[in-house]
């Protein structure tokens, strides 16, 4: 079935349906994996986005049961050069057309994806829509009515409905009402609240394997009801979005602060940016992908990490002891936050990986030495 790619600015790509059939609107950009495009579909990081990965074959190793990072598929829509029909892997439950199509999510394939990154670094990302129904003429009209990016609070949309929490052993999360009728870890040693703000189930699975018993918040939780519940420690989510929309998450951290040790991954590091007083700004193209360095400033080391954001913090307005930690070796922007005195910290990358390299795998470590110390 013939398909269409169309960007605001009026350039048509065209190629064959992958997927369902139908049509899709969102931001597009592009992630420079070779790998992890299950784990990239399930991020919630990607809601309100159309995704392309340049690497030109995907889907070869296919779709399997362990590899989600949320309940479903996440991204708006999906850009593949080819897209292979016969997965080769041993855990490969269907292929990426019928897993894309099974879960309604508009694709194309067969698009010049080199040529289309090159424009999306030249003129920034912006708005797209996939349409197997229209000329490009109509899914143009259609495309200039709907809302941008900016301005649209998708920390709601991705976030729990419900508290749930993630143990040590388990596979899948257990709802708070059930948590009388499942006995307690002996290897929990840590009690940790996250605030969901588009969570990846690899971030809860490493909090896991180091004896933390996680307690997942909705987006809209009270710095008082997690007080109230006691945790050794706060960890703030990343997520997809504008975060000059979270003020709301910000004052909660703000009425955390100096009460729990914090940690922030990605969309965390900027909420936590804003409490202390940063503002951002919106990159370009962004950063998506797992190659890009960043530097510690502290021990001037360098690390392969994985990355998915738009937006930067701008250190500018840092006060009350908050520094930049990290800076990214492509563009200098920040790629992480310390506090002097007290135990907060924050990284823009993503130290669970999936997909990527897992060199900062080692924060959550940190994270669970200030959980630690605060018990002293």
């Amino acid at each position: 079935m013939r398909a269409i790619l169309v960007l605001e600015d009026g350039t048509v790509f065209e190629g064959e349906s992958l997927g369902a059939p139908g049509h899709a609107c969102g931001e597009v950009v592009f992630n420079t994996g070779m790998t992890g495009y299950q784990e990239i579909l399930t991020d919630p990081s990607y809601a309100g986005q159309i995704v392309t990965l340049t690497y030109p074959l995907v889907g070869n190793y296919g779709i399997n049961a362990d590899d989600f990072e949320s309940c479903r598929v996440q991204v708006e829509g999906f850009i593949v050069r080819e897209a292979a029909d016969v997965p080769s892997n041993w855990r490969a439950l269907q292929s990426l057309h019928q897993f894309l199509k099974e879960r309604q999510v508009v694709g194309i394939k067969g698009v010049d994806t080199r040529a289309l990154t090159r424009r999306l670094r030249v003129r920034g990302v912006m708005m797209g829509t996939i349409s197997t129904e229209e000329t490009p003429e109509q899914a143009l009209a259609r495309l200039r009515t709907l809302p941008g990016y900016e301005g649209i609070d998708f920390a709601r949309r991705v976030t729990t409905e419900a508290p749930y929490r993630w143990v040590p052993g388990a596979r899948a999360p257990i709802p708070v009402g059930e948590q009388e009728d499942v006995p307690r870890s002996p290897d929990v040693r840590f009690r940790v609240a996250l605030i969901d703000c588009g969570v990846k189930y690899n971030i809860l699975r490493n909090l896991a394997a180091l004896g933390c018993e996680t307690t997942v918040y909705p987006c809209t939780v009270s710095a008082a009801e997690i007080l109230r519940d006691n945790p050794d420690g706060v960890m703030l989510s990343p997520g997809p979005g504008d975060p000059s929309q979270l003020g709301y998450v910000v004052d909660t951290v703000r009425r955390l602060v100096g009460h729990k040790p914090i940690m922030g991954v990605c969309l965390g590091n900027q909420i936590v940016g804003y409490a202390f007083g940063a503002r951002t700004y919106k990159l370009k193209f962004g950063h998506r992908g797992s190659n890009h360095p960043v530097k510690d400033l502290e021990t001037g080391r360098v690390y392969i990490t994985s990355q998915n954001h738009g937006y930067a913090v701008d250190p500018d307005g840092l006060r009350d002891g908050m520094e930049v930690a990290h800076i990214n070796l492509n563009d200098g922007t920040v790629e992480g936050l310390q506090h002097r005195e007290l135990p907060i910290f924050t990284i823009q990358y993503h130290p669970e990986a999936s997909p990527g390299p897992t060199d900062s795998r080692y924060f959550f470590s940190k994270f669970v030495q200030n959980m630690e110390r605060a018990r002293r």
